[in-house]
């Protein structure tokens, strides 16, 4: 498994997310791939995805087809 290099992501949580420091993951746009990270924990785990397969995923969440 191949790791992403971070240093520079502006990373965001939904306004869904709330402020009361729960499940929350945060995402970045950085180098043509969508980064996402645990907000507990933001040295733990990157994962990347290309920005189609992160369109696809949110459409298909949105429709409630997960």
């Amino acid at each position: 498994m191949a790791a992403f290099e971070t240093e520079g992501a502006r990373w965001r949580t939904s306004s869904y997310s709330g402020t009361g420091g729960g499940q929350c993951v945060e995402v970045a746009d950085l180098n043509r791939r969508i980064m996402v990270r645990d907000s507990k924990t933001p040295g733990g785990t990157v994962l990347g995805f290309p920005p189609e397969a992160w369109a696809a995923f949110l459409g298909a969440a949105a429709r409630d087809k997960l």
